[in-house]
C-alpha cells in the first residue's frame, strides 16, 4: 500500500457492477466480502477494492473520514 491509496479510496468511484458510480470507500461491506471469495479483478481498481475490504473488515474505515473533503 501507498500512502496515495488512501486518496484513491475517497476519490475514485466504481466503474461497472451494481455500484457503479460509488466511491471505493463508500462501498457496503458485503460486497467488498463478496470479492474477496470470487477474486478481485487484477488491474488498479482490484488493488483498491483488496484494500477497502481490509480496512472495512478490522473496522479501519473511520480512518479514511479527516481525508475526505467537506461538502460546500
Amino acid at each position: 500500500m501507498h500512502a496515495e491509496d488512501l486518496e484513491l479510496l475517497i476519490t475514485r468511484e466504481m466503474p461497472f457492477g451494481k455500484h457503479k458510480g460509488t466511491l471505493i470507500a463508500d462501498l457496503p461491506g458485503n460486497y467488498l466480502n463478496w470479492f474477496a471469495r470470487e477474486g478481485f479483478p487484477q488491474v488498479e481498481i482490484g488493488r483498491l477494492l483488496a484494500l477497502m475490504q481490509e480496512m472495512d473488515h478490522n473496522g479501519l474505515r473511520p480512518l479514511l473520514n479527516p481525508l475526505r473533503k467537506p461538502k460546500a
